[in-house]
């Protein structure tokens, strides 16, 4: 399994962005696909976004338009940006990757209204 680091949560105010960063130990390469959830106090783990290895792109209807995962293959990362950031997305966010079913171990973001 590859080791997954989160980084770039905190406390931002309604309508900020902030720059989430997911960090393998081991080559992510450049056909697998990974992926950014998020859980809330209360409720299940979801999807926020994914990106596959050609670089194709899924996010959910909650966050279209404000935020946009990429990823550095060479540097083995994955990003996640968030602008226009709403009180709903508080959360913590966890990266993952899907080929070897690797988990972070999340990084918390609290959007204050």
């Amino acid at each position: 399994q590859v080791q997954l680091v989160e980084s770039g949560g905190g406390l931002v105010q309604a309508g900020g962005s902030l720059r989430l960063s997911c960090a393998a130990s081991g080559s992510i390469g450049s056909i697998n696909t990974m992926a950014w959830y998020r859980q809330a106090p209360g409720k299940q783990r979801e999807l926020v976004a994914s990106i596959a290895g050609g670089g194709r792109t899924n996010y959910a209807d909650s966050v279209k338009g404000r935020f946009t995962i990429s990823r550095d293959n060479a540097q083995n990362t994955v990003y996640l940006q968030m602008n226009n950031l709403k009180p709903e997305d508080t959360a913590i966010y966890y990266c993952y990757e899907v080929g070897r079913g690797s988990w972070g171990q999340g990084t918390q973001v609290t959007v204050s209204s």
